[in-house]
């Protein structure tokens, strides 16, 4: 779980270089805060979980729900905090960058071994 995170935070950076070359500054900005909007929860989530799995009785359903539900809270809140915070946001970025990281755990799919 954790390499999925570190591939999101990959993901997130080249996004962020893209918008870069086709949008200036703001649009770097805008596609790595959207990105971290996403990563950032689920590394949270993602430690939550190891550090549970670790422990003497594991995990159970209900904790990765409230989990979950915690981590889904968690982006809306960062995704609201970017846009009222940010002045110079691009939303086309912003939005790329976190469909980038939302979906980067396809190229794990391509991984062969």
């Amino acid at each position: 779980m954790l390499r999925l995170v570190s591939l999101q935070l990959i993901a997130t950076v080249v996004a962020g270089l893209i918008a870069a070359l086709l949008g200036g500054w703001p649009a770097m900005f805008s596609a790595v805060l959207g990105g971290i909007c996403c990563v950032l929860p689920n590394g949270i989530m993602a430690l939550r979980l190891f550090a549970a799995t670790h422990k003497p009785g594991g995990t159970n359903p209900l904790t990765f729900f409230v989990w979950e539900f915690i981590k889904i809270a968690l982006t809306l809140a960062l995704l609201g905090a970017t846009a009222w915070l940010y002045r110079d946001l691009n939303w086309l970025a912003l939005l790329a960058g976190f469909i980038v990281a939302l979906k980067s755990y396809i190229f794990l799919l391509f991984r062969h071994r």
